[in-house]
This record gives structure tokens, C-alpha cells and sequence, in this order.
């Protein structure tokens, strides 16, 4: 079986532990948050050597909005700071960006550049790089179901024409599910991160802290799943 083979076309990367990373270095934890971005941009350059396909971020969560109103703060500049510095690398290196998650609430200036992103990178060919801002997975769900509610014809629809319609909804309809979710800092939860896109995702949990996840990281939990046998509920 070729490399090629063995890999997962869509990656999913819960980034846990930029906090815990600078409180072991006496450091505030914004300190984390900035070195957290050096391992995004780790993460996209190595998505793209390795030749995967679609690469999707947790960067903010919709629960992220009850953490300390400074360190909220410093997480919406960072993200202004990063679509302003990171838009032309990532279209030099031909990677496509998208957002999912509700905009409402986030700042008009974050807005804007979003869509700046979005567009300078529409071209491009290579990586798709999904941003999951101000996102929770049950209120995508709940949004899905009630925009086929919307849909006059559900009432005649089969299970299956419905959940083609529901899935039709969902933030990710253009993507492929995940074949592999990963999430670093030791904990071993979801989050409410892509709960319905997970169904038949592998998974894989390392200790390893994001700001800390580089390239030989990465390739470990790629290794990992190379020898994971899929059977989507049939038998080997």
C-alpha cells in the first residue's frame, strides 16, 4: 500500500494546551496563544508537504466566549494579527481558507478580514484550510435540522433523501468528514467540535501541549493512523 494510501485526506486538530503551555514557563497565558499560532502555521505547512487534502482548525469555540474578558480580548486580536500577517504565505503556498462557525458576534473588522482571506485564497488549489471560529457543533446541529424544517418537502422525503438534506445544511457541506481527529494536551473529549462530521473518524490523543506540536508530532499521529484498520461497522 502506497503512502498515499495510508493517509487521511481530511485532518481535524482539536489545539488544547496553549494555557497550560506558559503556566509551566511562569508565563501568562497569552504568552500560549502566541506560540500556539507558530504551530498553526506548523501544522498547514506540513499538512501541505505530506499531501493532505483538507486540514480543519478548533481555533475559537462558541463556549470560549465565557473565559476571562481580557484573555478574549487578546484572542480576538490575535486572530485580526493573524489574518493580516498569514493571508499571503498561505496563498503563496496555494492554500484555500475558509471559516465555519457564526459570525454574529465577532467584530465587524474580524468579519471583514475573514471574507478578505476567503477571497484573495478562492483560487487556490492545494490544502483547504477550514477555521472553526465561534463554532459549536450544536448549534450547527440544531441550525441543519431547522433549515430543513424550512424545506416544504421534507414532509415527503426518505430517511436517507433527509439526511442528505440535513447534512446539505451543515457548515461543512462541501467537505469530506474527517478521517482523522486529533487533539492534543491529553484530554480526551470533543468538545462539541464536529460532533456529526465524526461519526466514523479516527481518533487520537497526545499529551504533547499545541505550541509544542511540530512536525514529528504531527507524522505520529499520522504513523498512528496508518495502522488503524476503517470498517465503518462491517467486518475486517
Amino acid at each position: 500500500m502506497s503512502e498515499a494510501e495510508t493517509l487521511p485526506q481530511h485532518v481535524a486538530i482539536i489545539m488544547d494546551g496553549n494555557g497550560r503551555w506558559a503556566e509551566k514557563r511562569y508565563l501568562p497565558r497569552v504568552f500560549g496563544h502566541r506560540s500556539g499560532v507558530d504551530a498553526l502555521r506548523k501544522a498547514v505547512q506540513h499538512s501541505g508537504k505530506r499531501g493532505i487534502d483538507f486540514l480543519t482548525l478548533f481555533a475559537f469555540s462558541s463556549e470560549n466566549w465565557n473565559r476571562p474578558e481580557e484573555e478574549v480580548g487578546f484572542l480576538m486580536n490575535l486572530l485580526r494579527i493573524y489574518i493580516e500577517k498569514e493571508t499571503d504565505f498561505l496563498n503563496k503556498n496555494n492554500v484555500r481558507v475558509r471559516f465555519i462557525g457564526k459570525r454574529e458576534g465577532l467584530p465587524s473588522d474580524i468579519q471583514n478580514l475573514m471574507d478578505q482571506m476567503i477571497d484573495v485564497t478562492s483560487g487556490n488549489t492545494g490544502l483547504t484550510l477550514s477555521l472553526a471560529v465561534n463554532y459549536g457543533s450544536h448549534n450547527e446541529i440544531l441550525d441543519a435540522f431547522y433549515g430543513i424544517l424550512q424545506n416544504k418537502k421534507t414532509s415527503n422525503m426518505s430517511k436517507t433523501e433527509l439526511k442528505e438534506a440535513f447534512e446539505q445544511n451543515l457548515l461543512t457541506c462541501d467537505l469530506p468528514d474527517p478521517d482523522l481527529l486529533i487533539r492534543t494536551a491529553g484530554e480526551k473529549r470533543i468538545s462539541n467540535f464536529l460532533l456529526w462530521q465524526i461519526a466514523y473518524s479516527e481518533l487520537y490523543f497526545t499529551d504533547v501541549l499545541w505550541p509544542d506540536f511540530d512536525e514529528a508530532a504531527y507524522d505520529a499521529a499520522l504513523s498512528d493512523y496508518a495502522t488503524r484498520e476503517r470498517r465503518y461497522g462491517a467486518l475486517g
